[in-house]
Formats: structure tokens, C-alpha cells, sequence
């Protein structure tokens, strides 16, 4: 198993955002986190790379316990993360933000070669190379986001609602970058508010519910479950 979240709980004060939360991501799988607001999806992923504190529970990648360790390490380890709102650096260029991404690398040739693959897998970028953040699209920022992220050579990508107010023919694009992502050898961790699309993407989904695993289970599966299509789906 490449990432195990064993019995995690993550409270701010008094107050629990996760309760115990476990789950598996394997090798060359999409896993999702659906729920509603406030659920404990971004919670889930902050802990996962090293933004939130643990107050039980472990965290393992690759076999290592990684809970313990400051962001930068987890970075280093091969977690990267895409956060909700993509949070890009508004006044670097393009070309300096991609180039964040691979502040820790030593690699610096195979750096060079993974910033042209980026360019090739987002040509709108190599447009816009010097162009300011600040000044792209929705959907050219998240593609940004994604970019750096990928410039850390990463083993897993954490993805924090990477539809969030982008056009529905926008959100096709990420879609599609997602499985070639997952594709080309990096497992993803998906949190999502469209349900519909997490588990269209998904090989395995976790469903949470007031900091808990409410569900859990084949994509399809839950896709046929009331509850699912209820709270979830709008049917």
C-alpha cells in the first residue's frame, strides 16, 4: 500500500474536523474524498501533508511514518499538493511559479526536462511563460497549480477541489489531465465537491460525513447508492 491513513483525528481547540479517518491509496489508482461542506475533506489532505497536526492516529507512505514530519519533508518524500483555490503566486510568471515547484530538487537537468513535459502536457502555458499569474484564467491557474505540483517529481498528488468555479468545459480539460496524471505513473488523491466527476474519475471512493467515513467503496457502486445519489448527486 502506498499511502495508509490509519485512524487519523485532526481537531482545532475543542473542536474534531476529523474523527478517526482511515484510508488506503494503492499504486496507479484515483482515490476520491466526496462530502459535503465542512465534511473534513481539506482537513483530510492538510494532515496528509503535513499542514495539520495530528492528535491521533498515523499517517505511512512507501512503509514510513510520515505524520511526524514537517511539510517540506513530506515534499521531499514525494507528496505534492495541489490546494482548494489553487493558490498560485499572482505577481511570478508562469515560468517562475512552475519553477517553485522544484525548489527542493537537486536534479536540476531532469528538472529542465520535466518543465519542458509540463509545457507539452499545458501548451496554454508555454504561452503565457512570461506572463504574471495574476493575469490567467481559472482554468489556466489551475492548470498552473497542477504544473507546480508536477515540478516536484511527485509519487502522489494531493488535488483539492480542482473543478472549483471553473466552466463545465473546463472542468472536462482537468478531468482529462487527471487521468493522464494517474496514467503516466503518479496515483492521485481527488477531493471533490462534484461528486459526479470524483467518482467518474475514481478506481476507489471514500465518503465522509461530519469528519467521518460515512462510505466507502467501488465508484460505480456508490454512484447506485441512495444516500449517494440523494445528498451527493442531486437525484
Amino acid at each position: 500500500m502506498l499511502l495508509e491513513v490509519d485512524n487519523i483525528t485532526v481537531a482545532f481547540g475543542k473542536v474534531s474536523a476529523v474523527k478517526g479517518i482511515s484510508i488506503n491509496v494503492r499504486d496507479g489508482s484515483i482515490v476520491t474524498i466526496i462530502g459535503a461542506n465542512g465534511a473534513g475533506k481539506s482537513t483530510t489532505l492538510r494532515a496528509i501533508s503535513g499542514l495539520e497536526k495530528l492528535r491521533e492516529g498515523q499517517i505511512r507512505f512507501a512503509g514510513e511514518v510520515i505524520s511526524d514530519l514537517p511539510p517540506d519533508k513530506i515534499v521531499g518524500r514525494g507528496i505534492a499538493h495541489v490546494p482548494e483555490g489553487r493558490r498560485v503566486f499572482p505577481d511570478l510568471t508562469v515560468e517562475e511559479n512552475l519553477r517553485t515547484g522544484a525548489f527542493l530538487r537537486k536534479d536540476l537537468d531532469q528538472a529542465e526536462a520535466d518543465l519542458r513535459s509540463v509545457f507539452e502536457s499545458f501548451p496554454r502555458l508555454s504561452e503565457r511563460l512570461g506572463k504574471n499569474a495574476k493575469t490567467l484564467s481559472g482554468g489556466e491557474q489551475q492548470m498552473l497549480a497542477i504544473g507546480r505540483a508536477l515540478m516536484a517529481k511527485p509519487k502522489l498528488l494531493l488535488m483539492d477541489e480542482p473543478s472549483m468555479g471553473l466552466a463545465p468545459v473546463v472542468v472536462d480539460e482537468i478531468a482529462v489531465i487527471i487521468r493522464k496524471i494517474c496514467a503516466g505513473g503518479v496515483p492521485v488523491v481527488l477531493v471533490e465537491q462534484n461528486a459526479q466527476l470524483a467518482l467518474r474519475l475514481a478506481d476507489y471512493a471514500y465518503v465522509l460525513e461530519t469528519g467521518r467515513v460515512a462510505l466507502e467503496g467501488d465508484p460505480d457502486a456508490l454512484l447506485d447508492d441512495d444516500h449517494v445519489r440523494a445528498a451527493y448527486l442531486g437525484v
